[in-house]
C-alpha cells in the first residue's frame, strides 16, 4: 500500500474568542487517518477500512475546474420580508474551529461584529461536523443553533446537515466502550471518538439539548437545484429512494437506540471519494437521479485531499495547502467544500450557485 501522505499543519489560536465559553481550554489539534479517521496502526479491531476510505490520491485522480466565485451581494442588503426565497449559503466542515467559522460568516455578510444574525431572508446550511479535532466544537454547536433561531425570526433560516462527527460523538456518549459489531469484529464509539480526534472539553460541555439537536438533523436536503449532503459517497441510497425516507430512516435508528445500527450508519456515512475517480460522474448521477437536482454539494473529504495538495519533500513548509474556494469536479456535478481547515487550510462559506 502506498505510504500515506504526511499533513503539514499551521499555526492556529487555539483559544476561541467567540463566543466565550466557561470551561474551555486551549487544546492541540488532534488529526487522524484522513480516510477512515484511524491512524493505520490504531485503528480499533475490527474497523476494516476501504479502498476509497484510504487517502491515497494523485492529482490525475480528479477533473480540475477552476472556479473563482463572484463577489456576494452583502446579505444584509437582503430584505427580510422580501419575496421568494433570499440568497443561499453553504458551509464546509468546521470542526470546533469557532474563530475561523465566526470571520468567514461576518466576510459574507451573514452576521454582524456581534455575532448576530444580520442576514436577513438569507438561507444559511451547515454540512456537518462541527466538533472534533479543533478547539470549540460546542461553542460552534451553540452558535449554529442560535443563529437558527434568530434566522427564523429575520424571515431567513440557518439550517445544518448530520456528518459522521455528529454521529460519532452521539455514540460516544450513548455507548461509551460497549462493544459494537463491526461487521469483522469489535470496536467501541468512545475508540472511535477519541481517534478521530475527540476532545475531552467538547464532551464535558455536551448537554442533553446538543445531543437532541444533532439526532434530528437531517442526512439530505435539497435546495434550488443542489444535492445537499456531508459526505461524498452513494451509501446514501442505502437509506430510502427519496430524500424523506433517507432522513426518517436514520432518525428512527438514532431513536431505537441501537449501539450496532447507529456504528452502522457511522461507518457508512464516513466512507469517501466516491466522486473523483473515473466512476465518479457515474455515482453522482446515480445520487441525483434518485434525490433530484443537478448538482451534490458535499463536505466530508478535504480539498487538499481531493487535489493532492498534501505534504512536501522537504517538509519544511508549515503554510498549509492552498485552499482558494471550493473545487468543482467529476464533470462539474460535484462541489467539495471541506476546505481542510484541521489541516491549516480554510473554513469555507460560499454562496451558491458557483460559476464553472
Amino acid at each position: 500500500m502506498p505510504a500515506e501522505p504526511t499533513l503539514h499543519l499551521g499555526h492556529r489560536t487555539a483559544a476561541p474568542a467567540y463566543p466565550a465559553a466557561a470551561g474551555s481550554s486551549i487544546v492541540s489539534v488532534a488529526t487522524g487517518h484522513p480516510g477512515s479517521g484511524f491512524p493505520e496502526d490504531r485503528m480499533p479491531e475490527g474497523y476494516t477500512p476501504t479502498e476509497r476510505d484510504l487517502p491515497v490520491i494523485n492529482r490525475g485522480d480528479t477533473v480540475q475546474v477552476p472556479v473563482t466565485p463572484e463577489a456576494a451581494p452583502a446579505a444584509e442588503s437582503a430584505p427580510a420580508n422580501g419575496e421568494g426565497p433570499g440568497p443561499l449559503y453553504v458551509v464546509g466542515d468546521v470542526h470546533g474551529y469557532l474563530d475561523e467559522l465566526v470571520a468567514a460568516l461576518r466576510a459574507q455578510g451573514l452576521i454582524d461584529e456581534n455575532g448576530g444574525w444580520s442576514a436577513g431572508n438569507a438561507r444559511l446550511w451547515f454540512l456537518g461536523d462541527f466538533t472534533d479535532r479543533g478547539p470549540d466544537g460546542i461553542g460552534v454547536i451553540d452558535l449554529v443553533m442560535r443563529l437558527s433561531a434568530e434566522a427564523a425570526a429575520a424571515g431567513g433560516y440557518c439550517k445544518a446537515l448530520m456528518g459522521n462527527h455528529e454521529l460519532l460523538l452521539i455514540g460516544a456518549k450513548r455507548f461509551g466502550d460497549t462493544p459494537v459489531n463491526s461487521g469483522a469484529g469489535t470496536a467501541t464509539f468512545q475508540a472511535a471518538w477519541l481517534l478521530n480526534g475527540g476532545q475531552k472539553h467538547d464532551m464535558d460541555r455536551l448537554q442533553d439539548v446538543h445531543l437532541q439537536w444533532m439526532s434530528r438533523l437531517d442526512a439530505v436536503v435539497r435546495e434550488d437545484d443542489h444535492l445537499l449532503l456531508h459526505s461524498d459517497t452513494t451509501a446514501y441510497l442505502e437509506y430510502g429512494e427519496t430524500i424523506e425516507d433517507v432522513n426518517d430512516t436514520v432518525h428512527e435508528i438514532l431513536t431505537r437506540n441501537d449501539a450496532d445500527e447507529v456504528w452502522d450508519v457511522f461507518r457508512k456515512f464516513t466512507k469517501r471519494f466516491a466522486f473523483r475517480d473515473e466512476g465518479g460522474p457515474q455515482a453522482v448521477q446515480e445520487l441525483l437521479s434518485t434525490y433530484g437536482g443537478h448538482r451534490i454539494v458535499h463536505g466530508h473529504s478535504p480539498i487538499p485531499y481531493l487535489l493532492g495538495q498534501v505534504g512536501t519533500e522537504e517538509g519544511e513548509d508549515s503554510s498549509g495547502p492552498i485552499v482558494d474556494g471550493p473545487h468543482v469536479y467529476a464533470d462539474g456535478l460535484a462541489i467539495a467544500m471541506d476546505g481542510g481547515v484541521t489541516m491549516a487550510g480554510k473554513l469555507l462559506v460560499v454562496q451558491l450557485p458557483l460559476n464553472s
